[in-house]
């Protein structure tokens, strides 16, 4: 076989992966994700009701820093309908194979519940790690929140609205930063029936919206986030909600880094960080780099 050959051959080989990843993302990514696993909790309970459980991914122990691995807590997206942890595999194996400890948590959703209350599961999901962190090895100084779609809401509103955390005796201070892919942070008015059925339509609280809880405080910065959008998102407007909440989050002093990406649509901005589509867009080296460079805040504050 010729170069040229082999090289045509390699990217039929490539296109079909991608088109079987696309076909069925949660199915392919995951089983490529299990090779070799590094979850090492399923379904382990964070509250009392059944929806309230997490799988827990780990590095391997020999790359444990001196002070703990940073702890990623990931929230799924699906229109605050529909989600399994067990989707997100790929998410908590990839993520770990790069140094995190990662929480993958499910939260209730509609029409068991409406808003507030999976900002409520996914605050109670937060607590528990805030506490275990140092028993599951990781800085307890470096917790982030991370989310995809819906999932991006929950940790914004978490990160910006004190409300949430603060019912657990937490505050957003103590997280070190948080992550938000294809986010929706602005969407009123709400125009999907399934999305206006989970928030109360047509009595939609203006104040359920991230954007709104964006504000200076004292001098102080808010708690710094990565938000990654994709610029064939047919979803969510990526100029509105991601880019709107960036300059938002800048004009009120908080350090903000805005990824936009011109080959990502609403699914691959989350489907990126899995290896047979990490060549779309450098998600994972921005999450990577993000969690790495980032220090919390409470640091920040006492400069």
């Amino acid at each position: 076989m010729t170069l040229k050959q082999s090289l045509l051959a390699a990217a039929v080989l490539l296109a079909a992966c991608v088109a079987f990843v696309l076909a069925a993302p949660a199915r392919a990514l995951n089983l490529v994700a299990a090779v070799g696993s590094l979850r090492v909790a399923e379904g382990q309970p964070y509250g009392h009701l059944p929806r309230q459980r997490y799988d827990l991914y780990r590095p391997p122990a020999e790359t444990r820093p001196l002070g703990g691995w940073p702890l990623v807590v990931f929230f799924y997206g699906g229109a605050w309908n529909r989600g399994e942890r067990a989707d997100y595999r790929f998410v908590g194996e990839t993520l770990a194979r790069r140094g995190m400890l990662v929480m993958v948590a499910d939260y209730r959703l509609h029409p068991q519940v409406h808003y507030p209350d999976f900002l409520r599961d996914c605050a109670s999901a937060t607590a528990f790690a805030l506490k275990q962190a140092t028993a599951w090895g990781a800085d307890a100084q470096r917790v982030y929140l991370m989310g995809h779609s819906a999932g991006a809401y929950n940790a914004a509103m978490l990160a910006l609205d004190e409300r949430w955390l603060g019912a657990t005796e937490h505050r957003p201070r103590e997280l070190a930063g948080w992550i938000g892919l294809a986010g929706p942070y602005d969407f009123l008015p709400i125009k999907t029936p399934e999305v206006q059925a989970a928030f109360h339509h047509p009595n939609v609280p203006l104040d359920s919206q991230p954007i709104r809880h964006v504000q200076a405080d004292g001098g102080v910065p808010g708690v710094p986030a990565l938000l990654v959008a994709g610029a064939q998102d047919s979803r969510i407007d990526p100029v509105r909600n991601t880019r709107g909440l960036a300059i938002a989050l800048r004009q009120a002093g908080t350090p903000v880094r805005l990824r936009e990406y011109g080959r990502l649509t609403h699914e691959t901005a989350v489907a990126a960080l899995a290896w047979p589509l990490q060549g779309l867009a450098p998600v994972l080296d921005e999450v990577a780099d993000f969690v790495r460079a980032s220090e919390p805040v409470k640091a920040l504050a006492a400069r």
